[in-house]
């Protein structure tokens, strides 16, 4: 039986699946050399030691991310994943990240110093002060050119203007800069009393393990330490890591981080703000329109004297009609019964003498009856008139009583419609007069 054959891709296939299966993501520590630079923005270099070296290469999304600028003859320790290049067979690392090597005295004494101060509990979560929701006066520390000084001034001026920020102007890097940070520490936690700092923000930009050096330095971190307001530190880019971090109350990735982290109740509470404001809004506005509909429902209610006057005028005019046409009625009603009466005696032939009398007194007791039956309209419809008259504004005007009138026209019902100084038209049951406002009780 023939040996099974595989093609040159299915092998270097292979090859890098077990590379990158057997291989997780590991820190590979060397020195940069044979370093190029592509032009899509990817780097390719050799990582090698004393008796040996590998190629690597860093993708351009990753390369963008470094603070600083990869060399030859630079230490570092490269994160990487372990494969292999299948269209050419290389052995190589993707580099997914880059920081510079744990070799030499600096970081001797950098991992020294750590290693003290976290034994004696100066990093310890227990001794971390839970910073101020709402700081009023923030202290910066810092240098007065520090790019970092103004995307803090920048971000708490977007998030929170109104809190008051002092620079405590130090260099941030060099031989005395250590000394001269922790003084200003000390010194802003010596403000008057009348204005105290809430909270101190230790910032500066990114830069390489000696720029950021002072803030790795003991004299700093003892400030820190004993600093009597809460300190927050935003020193470098979010891979830099400095003594300084670890022994601040809060630290943060950035120095516009650590502005947003002392503003964050501020920013909070205006957003909640806003809702709530959102909210008393629509409140307000449904409680004025509940407000509006009883208006109308009670306006609707309310009739005017005029319209009731009116009301009354139409109500009388229906009963004289009624009346008149109830007595023409009656009239027509007698009137025929009149003729009826005649009809019949035209044809019973009465004798007139006869009977001259007995019509006469029929004649009579007829006028009479429609006499007193009229009189009675009469009087009903007097008395209708007496009680449409008691109702009139000029009987209540008769009376002794007066309507006001404002400069528009409104009648006055109540003191609480006029104001001192007012002009107002007096009606009386006869004449008028115009009056001003001394005095409301």
């Amino acid at each position: 039986m023939l040996p099974q054959v595989v093609t040159v891709s299915a092998l270097n296939r292979s090859a890098r699946e077990i590379l990158q299966r057997n291989f997780p993501l590991l820190w590979v520590a060397g020195e940069i050399s044979n370093i190029a630079n592509a032009a899509s923005g990817h780097v390719y270099f050799s990582l090698k030691d004393a008796s040996a070296q590998v190629r690597c290469v860093m993708f351009r999304n990753r390369v963008q991310l470094l603070p600083w600028k990869l060399e030859n003859g630079q230490q570092v320790e490269a994160q990487a994943l372990v494969t292999l290049f299948e269209a050419r067979g290389d052995f190589q690392l993707n580099v997914e990240a880059v920081r510079r090597a744990g070799i030499g005295a600096r970081y001797e004494a950098y991992v020294r110093l750590r290693d003290k101060l976290e034994h004696e509990g100066l990093f310890a979560a227990a001794r971390k002060r839970r910073l101020p929701r709402f700081p009023r006066h923030v202290g910066i520390v810092t240098s007065a050119q520090a790019a970092a000084l103004q995307d803090v001034l920048s971000t708490l001026r977007r998030r929170a203007p109104q809190v008051q920020a002092t620079l405590f102007a130090v260099p941030v890097q060099g031989d005395a800069a250590a000394e001269k940070i922790a003084a200003a520490i000390v010194a802003a936690c010596r403000q008057d009393s009348a204005n105290p700092v809430d909270v101190l923000i230790l910032v500066r930009g990114g830069g390489s393990i000696e720029d950021l050096w002072a803030f790795n330095e003991e004299v700093v971190a003892r400030a820190i330490a004993a600093s009597l307001v809460p300190v927050v530190c935003g020193v470098g880019h979010e891979t830099d890591i400095t003594i300084a971090d670890f022994v601040a109350d809060q630290r943060a990735a950035t120095p516009t981080a650590a502005a947003e982290l002392i503003s964050a109740g501020w920013f909070s509470a205006v957003q909640q703000l806003s809702v709530l404001r959102s909210g008393l809004r629509g409140a307000l506005r449904a409680l004025i329109d509940v407000g509006m509909q009883r208006i109308d429902i009670l306006s609707h209610r309310l009739i005017h004297p005029g319209a009731h006057l009116d009301r009354q005028r139409q109500a009388l005019a229906h009963l004289a009609t009624r009346l008149f046409a109830a007595l023409a009625k009656r009239l027509r009603r007698d009137a025929i019964l009149l003729e009826e009466l005649r009809t019949r005696l035209a044809r019973q032939r009465p004798a007139v003498a006869a009977n001259a009398a007995r019509v006469a007194l029929v004649r009579e007791l007829l006028a009479g009856a429609w006499r007193s039956d009229l009189g009675l309209k009469r009087g009903r419809l007097g008395e209708l008139a007496a009680a449409l008259a008691q109702l009139s504004p000029q009987a209540t005007l008769d009376r002794g009583y007066s309507i006001i009138h404002d400069e528009q026209g409104r009648v006055i019902r109540a003191s609480s419609q006029l104001a001192t100084g007012d002009a107002v038209d007096l009606r009386f049951a006869s004449g008028w007069a115009k009056a001003r406002i001394d005095e409301i009780g």
